[in-house]
């Protein structure tokens, strides 16, 4: 037996198998359950996925990374760290003021919220500036402590470093950085002295803004951070922990005074490796090494990884590797052992949560084997491994020859609308005729437990085709006619049909697979069962037409056509790993292409093609978006660019920093496109009073994520300072993203207060005031 070969893990979903985590979130913010109940049932989602972990073998299991909301938010909270408008006082944070950060309050709207990196996960912005901040509770010794105690575990405490807190919160100047971290430094001393105190053997601090592209003086913040955190607590092994790309400086990084670092060999396109080939690995440490995808949902290559380990292993003895996922598992589901409603040879090639902690196992167990050793249980495992992925690709839906000529046909050259913008715009207002200001939605209108009941019916073949039709024309009609009432000028059909903006067209779609329980965080309570695209994808039938020309026949208002586009599609779902995800966004496209031409074909002359992850899937390293966002903009205006000039191309987007892609966002050629502006307390219109923009564009003018309904007042006030710096004659008013999520009556509210806002702004001298 060779030297054992540890694993370990740097995170967890906190969701529970059947989403206990959500349902008991949402119970306590309805009133359902009070405090109690709600600590209560926390406990045992919380105890429960640390008994999963234990019980796959593995080596160090995280503690502290469960949260209630984002890990983020729990950082900020932890060091007292709330902005003034809540009036806060000082000490431990109370839940309903960390639950009122989140989601806003009857008096304070929320803290901003936007992508971690380049995931589909949100986080909760720290806004720095209030009062002193100081530590007001342990929250890792508390984990570390109730693992220990309850189930036994000597568990890892995990926390957000404190050079990526710092690069991810708001509200402080760049020559603020270093006073910041004189404030921080002290209270991460403190939390890991604490554990060093109460027994923790390891401690690790998560720094992905280190595979980034780090400002100057940043490598010496690190130097600086590290050895302080290292004097505080001499005892405890720190592992610095990167992921999602490599470090520019790995020399730096394998320098600094800790026990391990964390690095991504997934996602690192090589370079990890490289590096270790080309300087070796520092003896005094620790390699954890991220060997399996944190983020993908496909079973893994064991021979592949295996070798990958032989090759640290000719560097890196056992004794100091530790076996990891590339990051947190909270991107993939608990588990997809279960999904028997798929092909078989589809469902064998999938992994959740367990199932990548179960191949970890695989792996350090092999990994411990002499070159000349066996072992019957590793033997089977890698065989049965083998077995399932060749199956998997042989499925004939994996090659389609009329896609791939497709795509190879149109794949290298851009599409292009027949006239320039300037062009379209007369005609299209010809066609149209819409007031100064034009008011509408993004598109999806509350989905009500009615409307869910309903769907979840007709799934479950209760509730026939008929009248689940029926149902949803009922809904679109009463939609239309609020909508009238309300005064928007610009109508939607309500979405009332889809679960989710990307599953949806998935479902209709060929190449597309979808599993029954693969849910994952998006953000807060709000959960999301991402598509898996697993073949090549193709159009089959008309997917949108139906409802919206249904809409159109109720109202002399234009309605328009919404698609996800290309993109998004892309970026929210699961995605083969055989194919660059190039190709496989033109093979969405080109579907796309073909649905935008049935929607014009039927009288449908405004079509929203909605982009809310363009940006979010750009890598962490600027030096790589030229690529990906042509890439990206080449997938959009080939599915938007074959319609006639009349015809009116919106787009939306949300969390996307305008002013990083201004010239992507103009290259997409879109007639109209709206953007989120007032979760970041409208902080992008600042990217205007910089840029200019001539095409047409509506920023969002209240914020869709909070309860609260905005007065009239607050959306002119950011009305106004948006027509500044843009054209009112190519400005539009709406809500920053769509309101699935929102109710009934809030949603009306909201949008009548919108209309009015709009009509005011609309006389001739608040106007004048404005453009001014």
């Amino acid at each position: 037996m060779g030297s054992t070969v540890k694993s370990s893990s740097l995170g967890y979903p906190n969701i529970g198998e059947n989403r206990e985590w959500k349902k008991t979130l949402e119970a306590f913010w309805s009133g359902k359950i009070e405090e109690p109940q709600f600590q209560q049932e926390m406990e045992a989602i919380r105890l429960e996925r640390l008994r999963r972990q234990q019980q796959s073998g593995l080596d160090l299991i995280p503690v502290g990374d469960f949260t209630f909301y984002d890990r983020v938010l729990d950082t900020a909270a932890m060091f007292g760290i709330v902005p003034q408008r809540y009036g806060y006082e000082g000490g431990e944070v109370p839940l309903a003021l960390y639950f009122s950060m989140a989601r806003g309050n009857a008096s304070a709207t929320a803290c901003e919220m936007t992508k971690w990196f380049n995931t589909n996960y949100h986080y909760i912005v720290p806004e720095l500036g209030g009062a002193e901040p100081a530590l007001t509770a342990n929250l890792p010794l508390q984990a570390y402590r109730e693992a220990k105690e309850k189930l036994g575990i000597d568990g890892k405490p995990v926390l957000i470093g404190p050079l990526t807190f710092l690069k991810l919160s708001k509200g402080y100047a760049a020559a603020e950085t270093d006073a910041w971290l004189d404030r921080l430094l002290p209270l991460y001393g403190q939390v890991l002295a604490e554990l060093q105190a109460a027994g923790a053997a390891w401690a690790q601090l998560d720094e992905p803004v280190v595979c980034g592209d780090l400002a100057e003086g940043d490598a010496a913040r690190l130097r600086r951070i590290y050895a302080e955190l290292a004097k505080a607590a001499p005892e405890l092994k720190l592992i610095v922990q990167t992921y999602f790309d490599a470090p520019d400086d790995y020399q730096a990084l394998t320098s600094l005074p800790v026990a391990a670092i964390g690095l991504d060999f997934v996602h690192d396109r090589g370079r990890n490796l490289q590096a270790i080939a080309e300087h070796g690995f520092p003896q005094e440490l620790t390699l954890a090494a991220g060997i399996l995808d944190g983020r993908g949902i496909w079973r893994a290559d064991l021979d592949a990884a295996l070798a990958l380990v032989r090759q640290l292993q000719a560097v890196v003895p056992a004794e100091r590797l530790l076996l990891q996922p590339s990051s947190s598992l909270l991107h993939v589901p608990v588990s997809l052992a279960g999904e028997a409603k798929l092909d078989p040879a589809l469902q064998g090639a999938l992994a959740g949560a367990d199932e990548k902690l179960a191949e970890l196992a695989l792996l350090a167990s092999a990994a411990s084997l002499a070159a000349d050793e066996q072992d019957e249980t590793v033997t089977a495992g890698f065989a049965a491994s083998r077995e399932a992925l060749a199956a998997f690709d042989a499925l004939p839906e994996r090659r389609v020859a009329s896609v791939r000529a497709s795509v190879e046909q149109h794949g290298g050259k851009r599409s292009e609308r027949t006239s320039a913008f300037a062009e379209r715009r007369v005609e299209q207002q010809k066609r149209w005729q819409l007031p100064l200001l034009p008011t509408t939605t993004i598109g999806s209108f509350p989905q009500t437990a009615e409307i869910r009941s309903a769907r979840a019916k007709w799934r479950k073949g209760t509730l026939d085709e008929a009248s689940y039709e029926t149902f949803i024309r009922d809904q679109i009609q009463d939609w239309i006619s609020l909508q009238e009432q309300i005064g928007l000028d610009v109508l939607v059909h309500g979405e009332f049909e889809r679960t989710d903006m990307v599953e949806f067209f998935g479902e209709k779609l060929a190449g597309f697979a979808f599993t029954s329980n693969g849910w994952v965080q998006s953000y807060g309570s709000r959960c999301v069962k991402p598509p898996v695209i697993y073949g090549d994808v193709d159009f089959v039938d008309p997917m949108t037409v139906q409802e919206t020309v249904y809409a159109q026949s109720l109202t002399s208002k234009p309605v328009k056509g919404m698609l996800t586009g290309p993109i998004t599609i892309l970026n929210w779902s699961f995605v083969r790993n055989d194919l660059p995800r190039s190709e496989v966004a033109l093979q969405i496209a080109l579907a796309l292409r073909k649905e935008v031409a049935e929607l014009e074909n039927a009288g449908i002359g405004m079509i929203q093609v909605d982009e809310p992850a363009l940006r979010e899937g750009l890598p962490l390293k600027k030096s790589r978006w030229p690529e990906e966002l042509r890439a990206a903009v080449d997938a959009f205006r080939l599915a938007t660019t074959g319609v006639t000039d009349t015809t009116q191309i919106h787009t939306h987007m949300c969390y996307c920093e305008f002013s990083d892609i201004i010239d992507t966002i103009r290259d997409l050629d879109a007639d109209v496109i709206s953007i989120e502006t007032s979760r970041s307390h409208g902080e992008l219109i600042h990217s205007f009073e910089e840029n200019t923009y001539e095409k047409g564009i509506g920023l969002g003018v209240y914020d869709i994520h909070s309860p609260r309904v905005p007065s009239v007042s607050e959306m002119v006030s950011m009305i106004e300072r948006s027509l500044r710096s843009l054209d009112p004659e190519l400005f539009w008013i709406n809500p920053d993203c769509g309101l699935k999520t929102r109710g009934r009556e809030e949603t009306a509210a909201s949008l009548h207060n919108m209309v009015a806002a709009a009509r005011e702004i609309r006389s001739s001298k608040r106007l004048a005031a404005s453009s001014t």
